[in-house]
């Protein structure tokens, strides 16, 4: 995968669309990155899978981090088994600033740029969804070029996705002072009951600018995950992002108890994933992979 522009791209330089879901938090969701999910996906159309690293609160990468690996290296290994790409996601969210655990996240993304430097399928997310008293220049850019260079020592060309102030979806600062480098993209969140046409607006501005968008996180719901399913808004944000060849996941892979979440409670994803077991949402996302 190249960037060229603001199109992700293939190896014959072709406009490439990924789509797939998200896991949620991988210490508390981890059954759903086996094998047979991510062939069962990968079937009904998905390419791509984001496995979300959180960082905090308890249980997660910060105070259990060979837990998190072991889960992490499943999902990656599982998603490339079944021929999808994979993104890696520094899943920040309570920890607003990213730079709350800048070394934790070097070290991180040196081990897997050094892990996964020879594949082609694996893609960076370095900061989920940077929100509170921050900004773009002063607080989320310089973490990334520290970030970015980390990866850079290992692997030059994979694809790098990173976040922007206000829960990703403040790109106008990133039209204002882009990073430099290649293979970057920028990423913007969305649920469909709270992001509407404002969004999309925004969106439109930064492709127009040449800013590569990666809708990486997106749900049916509210931005609190429940409320809806918005299907007439959610079939606008798809509509457009097939419009503009925008890649996405959806959030999320799991049964948690909430609109959002793709799986009916007590799914079973050992022996793969029946239509039976999604929820309303899930039907949604599952039928516009292809």
């Amino acid at each position: 995968l190249h960037v060229n522009g603001p199109v992700l791209t293939d190896e014959q330089g072709s406009p490439m669309v990924l789509r797939g879901t998200s896991s949620h938090g991988i210490t508390w969701y981890p059954r759903y990155l086996n094998g047979s999910a991510m062939k069962t996906l990968a079937e009904y159309g998905a390419n791509v899978q984001r496995i979300a690293v959180y960082t905090e609160p308890e249980n997660a990468y910060i105070e259990a981090p060979v837990q998190s690996l072991n889960y992490l290296y499943m999902g990656i290994e599982s998603a490339l088994a079944a021929d999808m790409y994979v993104i890696v996601d520094w899943h920040i969210l309570k920890d607003s600033d990213p730079n709350e655990y800048a070394e934790e996240a070097k070290e991180f993304f040196a081990e897997m740029a050094q892990k996964y430097k020879n594949s082609k399928g694996v893609i960076y997310e370095i900061c989920n969804e940077p929100n509170g008293n921050i900004s773009w220049s002063k607080d989320v850019k310089p973490y990334a070029e520290e970030i970015i260079n980390t990866i850079r020592t290992y692997d030059s060309d994979a694809i790098i996705l990173v976040g922007n102030p206000q829960w990703d979806q403040d790109l106008d600062s990133v039209v204002a002072d882009r990073l430099s480098g290649n293979n970057i993209m920028y990423t913007c969140h969305f649920y469909a009951g709270t992001h509407t046409q404002w969004l999309r607006d925004k969106i439109t501005n930064a492709l127009n600018n040449g800013i590569p968008v990666f809708v990486s996180e997106w749900g049916t719901s509210s931005a609190d995950g429940n409320g809806g399913v918005f299907t007439d808004e959610t079939n606008k944000w798809l509509n457009y992002m097939a419009d503009k060849k925008i890649s996405w996941c959806n959030w999320s892979l799991c049964d948690k108890n909430e609109t959002s979440a793709a799986l009916n409670q007590g799914a079973n994803a050992s022996e793969g994933l029946s239509d039976s077991e999604l929820s309303d949402s899930g039907k949604i996302v599952f039928r516009s992979f292809k």
